[in-house]
């Protein structure tokens, strides 16, 4: 039999709070650290049967239970995350963080629409005293992109949308991301990659980190345009089946963990090369991973 338990727990010491990060690579670090422990712990009972266990620290200011306090909490988390709405994704889980850490607004597909922009602008503007880091955080095999990926490979499944203008809206700002990535998939592969029997899922795995990527490339164009006391914008890719954060990036041939978004024309160019040559997306286009 195989267990896991995830316990929240604060003991009464001050050694069990954890302090908040002072920076945004502080704040990425934590980010990452979390990510690995977690997909340590489940790949710890990947084979065989056992207990995995993971005590995640609280600290009671942040349940309204610290001794002599009777206010409300004040919201202090260091990170917002803009993730999907897939019931597969828990953000707090996935980091290892517990309550009030994390800022988290989550919508299909992570689209920049006008409501995730001003939730994001809201804890920028108002949480400024912890917030160090806005996290995009798309993950595999993504239903939105999925289907936005589904209507290029055939246009006429959009005759079907023309009344749905919510979906619609959804599909249509992940096209940009779809675009592109088939555009550098038949840069770097040739032309004949539409043939390969994994192209559809490679196109939809470009085309999930490449969204992600632009997304925090745009957050962080917009936080450029504000006193924003150093808060940054990182982008990843969640890996449902191996529980693990990848990004692949332009200057590095590091794929694990967060990483900041290309700041500009080139710098996204070396990063699309980097995506689509990486080992996980070579693979799918033979049918593999």
């Amino acid at each position: 039999m195989k267990i896991i338990e995830i316990t929240y727990r604060y003991d009464g010491s001050e050694a069990t709070v954890r302090g908040r990060p002072a920076d945004a690579t502080e704040a990425r670090d934590r980010l990452d650290a979390g990510s690995r422990a977690i997909a340590t712990l489940f790949g710890n009972l990947q084979d065989g049967t056992g207990t995995a266990r993971r005590i995640i620290a609280v600290d009671p200011r942040d349940l309204g239970l610290a001794p002599g306090e009777q206010s409300t909490p004040k919201q202090r988390p260091y990170a917002a995350v803009l993730g999907c709405s897939d019931a597969r994704v828990p953000i707090e889980l996935i980091f290892n963080e517990g309550p009030n850490d994390l800022f988290v607004v989550r919508v299909a597909g992570n689209g920049l629409g006008a409501e995730v922009l001003g939730s994001l602008k809201y804890a920028i503007d108002h949480l400024g005293g912890s917030l160090k880091l806005v996290v995009v955080l798309g993950h595999s095999g993504c239903g939105a992109v999925s289907a936005a990926v589904d209507l290029f490979l055939e246009p006429r499944g959009y005759l079907a949308l023309a009344g749905l203008h919510s979906l619609r809206g959804i599909l249509d700002r992940l096209m940009l991301a779809v675009h592109a990535a088939a555009k550098r998939l038949a840069a770097i592969h040739g032309p004949a990659v539409i043939d390969r029997p994994g192209y559809r899922e490679a196109l939809i795995e470009t085309a999930i980190a490449a969204n992600a990527a632009l997304a925090a490339h745009t957050v962080q164009h917009e936080l450029g345009r504000g006193d924003t006391d150093g808060i940054r914008a990182a982008y990843g890719v969640y890996l449902l089946r191996e529980h693990q954060v990848w990004a692949p990036r332009g200057d590095s041939a590091g794929c694990d963990g967060l990483a900041y978004p290309p700041a500009g024309p080139k710098a996204f160019s070396e990063f699309a090369d980097a995506l689509v040559r990486s080992d996980r997306i070579a693979g799918m286009l033979d049918g593999g991973v």
